[in-house]
């Protein structure tokens, strides 16, 4: 009786350890997206795609920016291993200035918080 428990055991456990390694994995293909310079008012929607690396569905459970200029949005679904998503961020272009903006991933992946960025620079309309 005491083998069939010990072995059960050892079982369990290397079940355990198995069901360990199958982790989502997230990997950008870049993680700053440049704006260069921009005019004022012009499209402000870029993507950072991503792919899962790893060897579980990835879910991406949140999706916040630095500030309410920016708007990401995050795929709805999970993502198969294997598979490439998609991210969106819309930065308001009627503000004029330097862009320098962090957009934050949360995610079930091995890396659970990922921080992507935005930089560029919104230019003046002409003759203003």
């Amino acid at each position: 009786m005491k083998k069939i428990v010990l072995v059960l055991f050892i079982g369990l456990l290397g079940f355990g350890l198995t069901a360990q390694e199958n982790v989502a994995k997230i990997k950008f293909k870049t993680e700053t997206v440049d704006y260069g310079e921009i005019a004022k008012g012009s499209d402000g929607v870029r993507i950072f795609e991503f792919t899962n690396t790893g060897d579980a569905p990835l879910v991406i459970s949140k999706v916040s920016s630095s500030c309410g200029c920016t708007i990401p949005k995050k795929p709805e679904g999970p993502i198969l291993p294997g598979k490439t998503g998609q991210i969106q961020v819309k930065y308001d272009t009627n503000r004029v200035g330097p862009i320098a903006k962090a957009i934050t991933v949360i995610s079930n992946a091995d890396t659970p918080t990922k921080v992507l960025k935005i930089k560029g620079k919104v230019l003046p309309a002409e003759g203003k």
